[in-house]
C-alpha cells in the first residue's frame, strides 16, 4: 500500500459531480456498520456511486493505487463487514436503486441500493412477493442481503437470499463487470458462478446489479403464539412441529428478549415464561387449520402454559412486530455483541442450554433470539462498554458462544456472515484445508487484496 495518500483528482474526474466524498465530517457516517466495530478505519474518500461505470471507476482507481475497496449498503450488517479501513474508499451504492419487475417470468431486475421492503412493495404491486425477509428488511438492501445471502423470519419455508438469485452484474478487482445468469429458472451452463459471489461479503467483486426470483404472494397466515416455563420445552417443541410439517415461521424469543420487547409494547406478553414461540402457517384455510389443531398439541404436550392461535392478520402480524423488534429492544439495554450461530435441529436444545451457561458463568446478560425452524439462533450479548472488566467478560463470551455452536456441529454465521468480528473464528469453523481453499479463490480473483481487506478471510 502507498505510504501517502494518492491524489484524487483523477477519480474525481472520473466521477459524476457529487459522487466522490472527501470532508471528514460526511465520511464520518460511513465508518461503521451496525456492528459498530471499534477498530473501524478512517476512509481516504467516499464513492457514491450511481451505476455500474462509477464502481468500475473507483476499483480501477483503487487498483492502480493499491487502496483498500470496502463496498457498503446501508450499513446496517451486523458483523462489521462494511466497517471501513485505514485509507480505503468506501464504495457506497446506497444511491444505485432501479427496479424492474417482469410479472410473466416472475422477476425483478433490481440496483443494490433498494432495500428490502422496496422490492417487497414492488414485488406486490404484481401480485408477487419477494420472501427473504430479515428482520432489518425495512432499513436493510438487497446488494447487503445479496453480500451475506441474508435470510429471515420466513426461511424456514421459503429458503434464503442464494434461492431467489439468478443472476448478478459483479465488478471485479480489475474494474471489469461480469454479467452472471440471468432471468432463467435452470441454467447449469459453466461453473455456478452466481452462487459464488452470493454470500461473498464484497471481497470477491462489488454487486451492482441482482436478476431475483420472484414467487406468488403469500396466502394470509395463521398465528400461533406459544409460551413455556423452560426453555427445554420450547426447543423440544420446535423438534416436534418440524419432524411433521414446514410452518412459514417458527421463532424463539427467550424470557430476557420477552421482556425487553414487552418494555417497549407493553402488548401484554408474559414476563414469567422463559420461552416464547411464534409460529406461522400460510397453507390453505382447511390444512391451516389441521397444522394449527397439531402445533397447539405439541406445544401443550411439551408443557406450554398458554398456546393462542387466531386467523386475524394483523392481530398475527402485531405478535412478528414484536419478535423484530428484539435487537432494537435490546440495544436500549446496553451495548450489543450479536451472534448467529447454527446447529442442527436436534442440537438446538444443547446450544440454547449451553449460551445460558455461558451466560451465569461469564456474569453477562446473553438474550436469545432464534430462526428456530432451522436452528438459527441470535445470541445477544449486552454488556457496559464503560466498564473494562464487563467488556472482557463479553468478548471471552462471544468467542465461547461460537466455539460451543461449532462443538455441536454448527456454524459460527448463519446470515449475519463473517465480517471483521468472527473472523479470528473461521478457522476453527471451516478447517485448515476448507480455510486455504477458500483463500485461494480470494486470490485468484483478487490478487491484490483490495476486496474489503479484513472481511472475511
Amino acid at each position: 500500500m502507498e505510504t501517502t495518500p494518492p491524489d484524487l483528482a483523477a477519480l474525481r474526474g472520473a466521477l459524476p459531480a457529487g459522487a466522490l466524498v472527501e470532508d471528514p465530517d460526511r465520511m464520518a457516517g460511513y465508518r461503521w456498520d451496525r456492528a459498530r466495530d471499534p477498530g473501524a478505519g478512517v476512509p481516504l474518500a467516499v464513492v457514491r456511486a450511481t451505476c455500474t461505470a462509477d464502481v468500475q471507476a473507483a476499483v480501477r482507481y483503487a487498483a492502480a493505487h493499491g487502496v483498500p475497496v470496502v463496498p457498503r449498503g446501508a450499513g446496517s450488517g451486523l458483523s462489521g463487514g462494511a466497517s471501513a479501513v485505514d485509507g480505503c474508499l468506501v464504495v457506497s451504492t446506497e444511491r444505485m436503486r432501479a427496479i424492474e419487475v417482469d410479472p410473466v417470468t416472475r422477476t425483478a431486475v433490481v440496483e443494490p441500493g433498494l432495500l428490502n421492503a422496496e422490492v417487497k412493495a414492488a414485488a406486490a404491486a404484481h401480485g408477487l412477493w419477494y420472501p427473504p425477509d430479515p428482520s432489518s428488511y425495512e432499513i436493510c438492501s438487497i446488494g447487503g442481503n445479496v453480500a451475506t445471502n441474508a435470510g429471515g423470519l420466513c426461511c424456514v419455508k421459503y429458503g434464503v437470499t442464494t434461492d431467489y438469485v439468478l443472476g448478478l452484474t459483479v465488478v471485479l478487482a480489475d474494474g471489469t463487470a461480469v454479467e452472471l445468469g440471468g432471468p432463467r429458472l435452470k441454467d447449469v451452463a459453466g461453473l455456478s458462478l452466481t452462487k459464488l459471489f452470493v454470500g461473498s461479503e464484497g471481497v470477491l467483486g462489488v454487486i451492482t446489479r441482482v436478476v431475483l426470483r420472484l414467487v406468488p404472494a403469500q396466502r394470509p397466515p395463521s398465528t400461533l403464539v406459544a409460551t413455556f416455563p423452560t426453555l427445554d420445552g420450547a426447543t423440544d417443541a420446535v423438534l416436534a412441529i418440524t419432524r411433521r410439517m414446514r410452518p412459514s415461521m417458527l421463532e424463539l424469543m427467550d424470557r430476557v428478549t420477552i421482556n425487553a420487547v414487552e418494555d417497549e409494547t407493553r402488548m401484554g406478553l408474559d414476563r414469567t415464561a422463559e420461552a416464547m414461540l411464534v409460529i406461522q402457517t400460510d397453507e390453505p384455510a382447511d390444512h391451516a387449520a389441521v397444522e394449527v389443531t397439531e402445533i397447539t398439541a405439541d406445544c401443550e404436550s411439551r408443557g406450554a402454559v398458554e398456546v393462542f392461535a387466531t386467523d386475524d392478520v394483523a392481530v398475527g402480524e402485531a405478535f412478528v412486530v414484536a419478535r423484530r423488534m428484539a435487537i432494537p429492544a435490546m440495544e436500549k439495554k446496553g451495548f450489543l455483541l450479536l451472534e448467529d450461530v447454527g446447529v442442527p435441529l436436534p442440537a438446538l436444545g444443547a446450544l440454547v442450554r449451553g449460551i445460558a451457561a455461558i451466560s451465569r458463568d461469564r456474569a453477562v446478560t446473553i438474550a436469545v433470539i432464534a430462526h428456530a425452524g432451522d436452528g438459527n439462533t441470535h445470541p445477544l450479548i449486552v454488556f457496559d462498554a464503560a466498564d473494562p472488566d464487563e467488556s472482557d467478560r463479553a468478548q471471552v463470551a462471544y468467542g465461547e458462544v461460537m466455539r460451543l455452536a461449532i462443538r455441536l456441529g454448527g456454524t459460527i454465521t448463519g446470515e449475519h456472515g463473517v465480517g471483521r468480528l468472527k473472523r479470528p473464528w473461521l478457522g476453527d469453523y471451516l478447517g485448515p484445508d476448507a480455510l486455504e481453499l477458500n483463500r485461494r479463490v480470494k486470490t485468484a480473483l483478487d490478487p491484490q487484496g483490495i476486496l474489503n481487506p479484513g472481511a472475511l478471510l
